[in-house]
Formats: structure tokens, sequence, C-alpha cells
């Protein structure tokens, strides 16, 4: 199994910043698809980012939801396990519990979850 944790939720004001981590715990080893999705208040839970990701480190290997992109960075952490997500040049319509994923590069479904952070973003 895999354990996720987000962390680096908070409120900012529009066009602000905010950078998102994400720690992996147990079975990490091997080749997994990491990703953060959101989901906003009466509103399904979309795709933002996705990362390749290689015995707890990233491969370099990004995607992005077209609404984030050239705003949002995803990225491996300097520490083991941890994934990053940058945030820039925030909006309102970021606003939204942002949840880490995984899943076994085998299977395309997302496995496991995180509890998610909440981002607020004032207009």
């Amino acid at each position: 199994q895999v354990h996720l944790v987000e962390s680096g939720g908070g409120l900012v004001q529009a066009g602000g910043s905010l950078r998102l981590s994400c720690e992996a715990s147990g079975r990490t080893f091997g080749k997994f698809g990491m990703a953060w999705f959101r989901q906003a208040p009466g509103k399904e839970r979309e795709f933002v980012a996705a990362i390749t990701w290689t015995d707890g480190r990233s491969d370099g290997s990004t995607s992005y939801a077209d609404s984030v992109k050239g705003r949002f960075t995803i990225a491996g952490d300097n520490a083991e396990s941890t994934m990053a997500l940058e945030m820039n040049n925030l909006k309102p319509d970021d606003t939204a519990v942002y949840y880490c994923a995984a899943r076994e590069w085998i299977y395309e479904q997302y496995k496991f979850w995180g509890q998610g952070t909440q981002v607020t973003v004032a207009s």
C-alpha cells in the first residue's frame, strides 16, 4: 500500500503563489503515475497535473490540464518520495481541495489518495 499526505494549502490573494507537497510512504519502489487532482464544492473532481515516478523520484515526464498549463509546475522535491506542485498566478477558479494521487504504472486507475489540502484564492 502507498500512503500519501498533502501539505502546503492555505489562503492566498489572486495572482499569488503557493507550493503544495505530497509525501509518499509505504510500497513506493517501482514505476508509478503520480498526480494532483482538485475538487471545488459542488463540482466534480478534475485532473490538474501528472508526473511519472520511479523508485521514489520523478523521471521528468509530466502532463498538465489546459486550465493550469503555464502556471503550475509538478516536480519531484529534493527529498526522496516527495512531490511538489508549484502554483503561480493563482486565480479564484483555482480554489479547491487539492489531492495527491498515485497509481501503479500497469493500472490506469488511481488507487491511492491523500486526504487533501484546501487552497483558497481570494478575488
